[in-house]
């Protein structure tokens, strides 16, 4: 099974809403709902969950998301039931530890991987709660609430880790664990500046994806910034805070690479005046679509996935 997407939505009553926003039908959670925006605006289909940091849809239409602390579920979205649970923090390889899961994906073989927090590793686990094979991550900064936030396999079978605490990225030999390339986010000369708003400022990146090119895209989380880095590590592209007119990025949660090029950007904890999503055509950084739902999802929406758009890279 494919890598796949999904996102988190949620909407109460039929509000006002933009041209820009009834554009795309979007899966995401925010605001205790997990919910789907069709692309006249209205909410199509929402159930209650708690926030969560990755998510997916399935090619069976169910959702894969994460599920408190350290679990990830499959969710059928017809009966709103779980269908799959596993809890990262119940196996007793993790007896005694904190753990927290902040990425999850599906696998070709029908696995899910998973990345844990707090014990410093990738599993993949079979649908009957089996871990199949492990890998260890290098982690310099050790926290299970940072280890990482996105990690993703890649189609030669590498994984790509976001290393929130550490300000890296970096690729694994998902055998053996080897680190195979690294890039450290750059602080542009600033000091840091704690906080998650747009006052706020660091290199605790959020996810990273490898683009066809073999470059890797970036989103900086507190760094305010997308950059799109070459196997050289030299920045080929790149977005910063206050680049786009009107708009003011805080910290930059997700990328997806649509089939025509464009970027949908993750827009979190910017305010009520800021979108929670962003696509812009990156030849022009000219902006194509807009999300703003602050009243319906709040200041937290950190995941989400567009599903009229077809094969994306997330």
């Amino acid at each position: 099974m494919k890598p796949f997407s999904a996102v988190v939505v949620i909407l109460c009553t039929l509000i006002p809403i933009s041209v820009a926003s009834a554009q795309h039908r979007v899966l995401l959670q925010g605001m205790g709902r997990l919910a789907v925006i069709e692309t006249d605006g209205t909410i199509g289909w929402e159930m209650p969950w708690k926030g969560i940091h990755d998510l997916h849809v399935l090619p069976n239409g169910n959702y894969l998301v994460l599920q408190g602390r350290a679990g990830v579920a499959e969710i059928d979205p017809k009966s709103k039931n779980v269908v799959w649970q596993y809890d990262a923090s119940e196996h007793p390889d993790n007896q005694g530890k904190r753990i927290e899961v902040h990425a999850c994906q599906p696998l070709a073989n029908g696995n899910v991987m998973i990345a844990e927090s707090g014990s410093a590793r990738i599993i993949e686990v079979n649908r009957d709660g089996v871990i199949v094979s492990q890998m260890p991550l290098t982690v310099e900064n050790p926290n299970a609430h940072s280890d990482t936030r996105l990690v993703r396999q890649l189609e030669n079978g590498n994984y790509l880790a976001a290393h929130e605490a550490d300000g890296k990225v970096r690729e694994y030999d998902s055998t053996t664990g080897k680190v195979l390339w690294e890039y450290e986010v750059p602080m542009f000369a600033k000091d840091a500046k704690e906080g998650h708003g747009p006052e706020a400022f660091g290199n605790r990146l959020f996810c990273a994806l490898r683009l066809p090119s073999g470059n890797t895209l970036v989103a900086t989380g507190n760094g305010h910034s997308v950059l799109e880095v070459a196997p050289d590590k030299r920045i080929v592209w790149q977005l910063h805070q206050d680049d786009l007119p009107g708009i003011r990025f805080a910290w930059v949660t997700t990328l997806e690479v649509l089939s025509n090029g464009n970027y949908v950007i993750g827009n979190c904890h910017a305010g009520p005046d800021q979108p929670q999503l962003v696509e812009l055509d990156p030849r022009t950084k000219q902006v194509v679509w807009k999300l703003e739902r602050h009243s319906d999802f709040g200041n937290d929406v950190s995941n989400s996935v567009l599903l009229d758009a077809g094969k994306t890279i997330r």
